[in-house]
């Protein structure tokens, strides 16, 4: 008579151990960073709602005005102009940015594994934006700035890179790709770390080129990485600010005041929270519509691997 190594309930079914229930362990290791996103982003955030349907200055207790705030802000040329200019350094941030990127990536894949070249790429991005817009302002002076000495030695004009309207957007984006390029080859390169190495042999058996490879293979099973990126990089150029303030502080003539800007100078230059709070959350809404506009355009939630 063999001995059960099971132990069977009155139904003749094996019974079965139940897992321990950690519901109370996951929540204590979940509730200090529950409590940080409760007091520094959901608080705020519902403060600065409130405080856009009021007008509020640090002198007075806020006052109710309902939607007058939104009404007025429609109605105000400077937050226009604050908003296309936003869109135009966007734009070229995002678009230089995001070739010069996926170029890096793409070279490091293909050409080289080095784990100290990666680094070097990374450098530009351990330096703070602060730093980094006063030794561009000091590079690019019309004056003394060492690239308009370079222009002027080989026979060209000096260039206002910071004081002309037409050359500011464009200069303060130069900056910010030069920070960030790196960081975001990096975040593409993992994407092309996923995709199979089988898939290139299989086309260079067929004769195709790098080109066709980089259409064909690259491009399409980088999308998902790509898209998200993407929505990363055009929420980061959006929030543009200290570049900005170290440099023009939204000079000349309105020519480089993005909407962080005008949101800073109505809040803490002319005291005026309850419209500084109508402009933040015309922000948010507007970063929320182009953010799922990618996801959902991009198809950022799929993958051709699959």
């Amino acid at each position: 008579m063999s001995i059960a190594t099971t132990t069977t309930r009155s139904t003749g079914r094996p019974a079965t151990r139940r897992r321990p229930d950690d519901t109370k362990l996951a929540l204590l290791f979940i509730l200090p960073a529950g409590i940080g996103m409760l007091v520094f982003l959901v608080w705020p955030l519902l403060t600065g709602i409130y405080y856009s349907l009021t007008e509020y200055t640090t002198l007075t207790p806020p006052q109710w005005v309902g939607l007058d705030n939104y009404a007025r802000m429609l109605e105000d040329p400077r937050f226009w102009n604050s908003l296309k200019v936003t869109l135009l350094y966007v734009g070229i941030n995002i678009g230089v940015q995001t070739i010069l990127a996926l170029l890096i990536a793409v070279l490091m894949q293909r050409l080289t594994q080095s784990t100290w070249l990666r680094s070097i790429v990374l450098t530009p991005y351990l330096i703070s934006n602060v730093v980094a817009a006063i030794v561009f302002l000091w590079l690019l002076d019309t004056q003394l700035g060492i690239v308009n000495i370079a222009l002027q030695a080989i026979g060209f004009d000096p260039v206002q890179f910071w004081s002309s309207e037409g050359w500011v957007i464009p200069t303060v984006a130069f900056v910010n790709v030069w920070r960030h390029m790196g960081y975001t080859a990096l975040l593409l390169f993992a994407g092309l770390q996923s995709i199979p190495a089988y898939l290139y042999e299989a086309a260079k058996t067929e004769g195709a080129g790098e080109i066709q490879m980089f259409r064909r293979i690259t491009l399409p099973l980088l999308r998902p990485i790509l898209a998200l990126v993407l929505i990363m990089t055009v929420i980061g150029s959006f929030q543009v600010f200290d570049t900005i303030s170290v440099t023009t502080q939204g000079g000349p003539a309105d020519a480089s005041l993005v909407l962080q800007m005008y949101i800073y100078e109505n809040a803490f230059g002319q005291y005026q929270f309850g419209y500084a709070s109508a402009l933040s959350v015309a922000l948010l809404i507007i970063l929320m519509v182009i953010t799922f506009a990618q996801y959902f355009l991009t198809r950022a939630n799929q993958s051709d691997l699959d």
